[in-house]
């Protein structure tokens, strides 16, 4: 049985992560220094027995003896800083963490015999779209350090394909969301930066949502992006997963995940305003530093090659996320008073 060690996977997309892979009959071990994930995201029968080593990424020592320990065949990394204003402001910061300890990380893979390799990637690397819906070959010009630390470890992941047999995955990811259908898992961040959950969050406090920026060059003057549910980004990594293990010669790829339409944000807050029964207070702000207009995938390439085919569109984004929102620990006393 092939064993994945998931790193980040106590966070929302990695505890998402190991769910899928348990179900699919995979091995798990979590790795997570927990800086910002919760080793409380991995409780509950749906985790029980899966170990979690909590350790930095760049950890050469740790990631070998984890391997060794645990006979770790393949790996997905989702570790990373993921905040676009924080990156603008601590750049350092996010090259570090997510360009040179992920350096580290694969070279002690390497070391190691582990060769198969995903990579959880963004759409922030293309910046300011010349075309949408945007492919995998457009021209790559991040406008933050947030972007550009993914673009950077992604040549660090071709470099080391060609010269040392690595073979991977990279998935660029345009807006996650959603939570886990069956409610063991949902989105959870701290600070929470991203605009679903922020908007339900919102609307459970009784609290006004914030709307960074109303001026850009689209039809509402609000940022558009591409919301794909969790569970469907999952899928994609079992499929990249299986075409790794599969496949008899190199194997890289990079990938766009997305449903291929873009909604506002205005659009996101009254289609929310439809889930939770009620009205929203709108505050609007200035921009946030960084923020492209308009980010809309092109998947055409993972569902011809890899057969990916997103299930769950908006409506089950927003339902599910209502609904881990409304169980998450502190939220449900505030939820009762918004809704009496």
């Amino acid at each position: 049985m092939t064993t994945v060690m998931v790193t980040g996977g106590a966070g929302y997309i990695g505890s998402h992560a190991v769910l899928a892979l348990r179900a699919a009959g995979f091995d798990v071990v979590v790795y997570d220094n927990l800086s910002r994930g919760f080793a409380d995201a991995l409780t509950g029968e749906a985790f029980r027995g899966v170990p979690l080593v909590q350790a930095d990424v760049g950890d050469r020592k740790t990631v070998q003896e984890t391997v060794r320990r645990y006979g770790v065949q393949a790996v997905m990394h989702f570790a990373a800083l993921a905040q676009v204003a924080e990156s603008v402001a601590q750049p350092a910061l996010y090259f570090r963490n997510n360009t040179v300890q992920g350096l580290e990380l694969v070279e002690a893979l390497l070391d190691s015999g582990v060769n198969l390799f995903i990579f959880s990637s963004t759409a922030a690397v293309y910046g300011e779209p010349a075309v949408v819906p945007i492919p995998e070959d457009h021209p790559t010009r991040p406008t933050n350090p947030y972007g550009m630390s993914k673009l950077s470890f992604e040549f660090v992941l071709e470099s080391l394909a060609r010269a040392r047999g690595l073979r991977y995955v990279s998935l660029r990811y345009f807006n996650v969301a959603g939570a886990d259908p069956q409610g063991r898992a949902g989105e959870r961040h701290d600070p929470e930066t991203h605009l679903i959950p922020r908007v339900l969050r919102a609307a459970a406090g009784d609290q006004p949502v914030e709307i960074f920026g109303t001026d850009y060059p689209t039809p509402d003057g609000t940022c558009i992006r591409d919301y794909i549910h969790v569970t469907d980004l999952i899928d994609a990594h079992l499929l990249a997963l299986r075409a790794l293990l599969t496949s008899t010669e190199a194997f890289t790829r990079v990938y766009n995940l997305g449903s291929e339409k873009g909604y506002s944000v205005r659009e996101i807050v009254a289609a929310a305003e439809k889930v939770v029964g009620k009205p929203l207070t709108i505050r609007e702000l200035p921009r946030r530093p960084g923020d492209p207009a308009m980010l809309v995938a092109s998947s055409a390439r993972i569902r011809q090659e890899l057969g990916w085919q997103p299930r769950l569109g908006l409506d089950a984004i927003l339902a599910t996320a209502w609904a881990w929102e409304k169980r998450r620990p502190g939220a449900a006393r505030r939820t009762r008073d918004a809704e009496s």
